[in-house]
């Protein structure tokens, strides 16, 4: 018989917001959109990759390495002071300047009193039309490790990140309680209605997939709208859809493609526990026949 384990809810916010050049305006919006959650009963709050700003990978032009700052700096120096006040636990991505010519994709978690709980610098680093991210971000050196906070152990990756179930895996076997992707994806105004939608829809399932192979929730929050390509392109239209799934990978929360959105879920933690004893992957794992994943092909 499936026991019922006491309710060990958390309540997340969920940040969707779109950009505009305007780097000020941007992380006003966001500062505002966290005060909303965070009276609405938020104890952690997720924004999207990037949030600061336009998603600049459209094109590789070296004077965008000016919009990076050092961690600490003054996003986290304001965004230390917000959760302090707040009472809440905050996660930023930031365009992080590590050194000279030398740049990362940084997820940032804050604690609830202030502090930085801990940091995850992308380790999937795309090069594709639109995404030409190699150029600006050096890939991350601090491994796929949990981030212990108040609301508990937070496996933070970024975008690119969720289409790899290893990254996921790797979270959950060091003990996370939930997965969190802040998101920057769209498909170009060009490609046919058919492709934008197989290519949403495989977004969705690729990341729900991961909360049903390891037993715990995902929290992914995408940007929305329209971003100009600097040179002239057709640009990306950022399809929302941000989105909580439980550790079946059932909906507690999607957002819609084309509107700005924040939102408050409670998400029950304890049902992980009921779900892992059901379907016990972590269990059943071969690792004594897995070692050519070590491998980048099997010739």
């Amino acid at each position: 018989m499936q026991k019922n384990y006491p309710n060990k809810l958390l309540n997340v916010g969920v940040v969707q917001q779109s950009c505009t050049a305007d780097l000020v305006a941007n992380f006003a919006k966001s500062i505002e959109q966290i005060r909303i959650a965070a009276k609405q009963g938020a104890e952690l709050v997720v924004l999207q990759e990037l949030h600061r700003g336009l998603y600049f990978c459209q094109q590789e032009i070296s004077d965008h390495f000016d919009l990076a700052e050092p961690i600490p700096g003054p996003s986290t120096n304001a965004l230390t002071a917000l959760a302090r006040e707040l009472d809440i636990v905050i996660v930023a991505s930031l365009f992080e300047k590590r050194g000279v010519g030398l740049h990362h994709n940084t997820a940032v978690v804050i604690e609830r009193d202030g502090t930085i709980a801990g940091k995850y610098r992308k380790m999937h680093i795309p090069d594709d039309p639109g995404y030409y991210e190699k150029f600006y971000f050096t890939p991350g050196d601090l491994g796929f490790h949990p981030i212990q906070t108040s609301v508990g152990k937070l496996g933070i990756l970024v975008c690119w990140d969720q289409w790899f179930p290893e990254a996921a895996r790797l979270m959950a076997m060091a003990g996370a309680d939930l997965l969190i992707y802040p998101t920057a994806i769209g498909w170009s105004p060009q490609e046919k209605h058919d492709e934008q939608r197989r290519q949403r829809e495989a977004w969705i399932t690729v990341q729900r997939a991961h909360a049903i192979a390891n037993g715990i929730p995902v929290i992914s929050v995408n940007r929305v709208g329209h971003e100009p390509d600097p040179a002239g392109g057709p640009g990306l239209k950022f399809w929302g859809s941000s989105f909580i799934a439980g550790p079946q990978g059932e909906f507690l929360y999607q957002a819609t493609t084309d509107q700005e959105e924040t939102k408050v879920i409670a998400v029950d933690l304890s049902r992980s526990e009921t779900v892992r004893r059901m379907w016990p992957y972590l269990r059943d794992r071969r690792i004594d026949h897995y070692g050519d994943l070590l491998k980048i092909y099997r010739d």
